[in-house]
């Protein structure tokens, strides 16, 4: 593999732009509890520069998500007694699709077989470009066989525990101690490109590889994950390639981090303080 050093940018921006013109992202997230998670993704995106930002969310939760951010909109989606996405709402998100340049799926959504169903139909869109985070990871490896049906372009955002469990339904080797190597095989084996968190962060097509050198252990915290989801739908709805659009997302994310420790302190961090310091670090950047 090819290791790449040099972190990608994103074109100026013409005099006479407009907001569909830095991309049309969708967001799917958040349950009954896990309102926070669509919120801070929806918020991140904005922050990253998508110029238009819708989060679909259970109808119950919508009207806290909405609540937080008022720059990006909502989409009610059927739920079900819990809750969480209902299988009834695949119509919905898959009307979403020309919409949006891309969809982000999964913070907060849970595990159930509703929301599995609903990603099952989202893998079979050819020329789909698809993110994939946190639970929609974890209903990911509850899919028998789903590379040999994926027809969406994807990236996958696995930190280490759902990385053990899409491993687990892929492949009969143990999992490699190796990170680069863990993230190589996945990539390879499904098609996608694979940012595997963690300090040290691993992105890979299977052809090119980054290890990322931002960030610090204050971002250990809830939600982080979430944000770093909206920032690489962002660069993606900017019309980044999935690698590109991975490499400056988790760069950016990582500096926000070390921009924000320098304020608050690494104990002190919280995620929407990764969010405030996004401005700072594309500056820099």
């Amino acid at each position: 593999m090819r290791t790449i050093k040099k972190i990608p940018k994103l074109k100026p921006r013409a005099r006479d732009a407009h907001k569909g013109d830095f991309g049309r992202v969708c967001i799917i997230a958040g349950s009954i509890g896990m309102s926070g998670a669509a919120a801070l993704a929806g918020r991140a995106a904005l922050r990253a520069g998508a110029g238009l930002v819708r989060v679909a969310t259970p109808k119950s939760v919508l009207p806290v998500v909405a609540s937080i951010e008022p720059s990006f909109t909502t989409v009610p989606l059927p739920e079900d007694s819990a809750g969480r996405i209902a299988a009834n709402a695949t119509n919905t998100i898959l009307n979403l699709i020309p919409d949006n340049d891309c969809i982000a799926f999964g913070p907060g959504v849970g595990v159930t077989q509703g929301v599995c169903s609903v990603l099952q139909k989202l893998l079979a869109q050819e020329g789909l470009r698809l993110i994939i985070d946190a639970d929609g990871l974890n209903n990911l490896s509850r899919i028998n066989d789903w590379p040999d049906h994926a027809k969406a372009d994807l990236i996958l955002t696995p930190h280490p525990g759902e990385m053990k469990r899409l491993w687990a339904g892929l492949f009969r080797d143990p999992l490699f101690v190796d990170r680069r190597s863990q993230a190589a095989m996945l990539a390879n084996k499904t098609r996608t490109t694979v940012v595997l968190k963690g300090a040290g962060t691993v992105v890979t097509d299977g052809e090119k590889v980054y290890i990322n050198n931002t960030g610090n252990p204050g971002m250990a915290t809830a939600g982080a994950g979430d944000v770093l989801t909206g920032v690489i739908a962002a660069m993606v709805g900017q019309g980044l390639s999935n690698f590109d659009a991975a490499v400056l997302a988790v760069y950016v994310h990582g500096l926000a981090g070390d921009i924000a420790a320098k304020k608050m302190g690494q104990i002190s961090l919280i995620a929407t303080d990764i969010i405030e310091a996004l401005p700072e670090a594309f500056m820099r950047v």
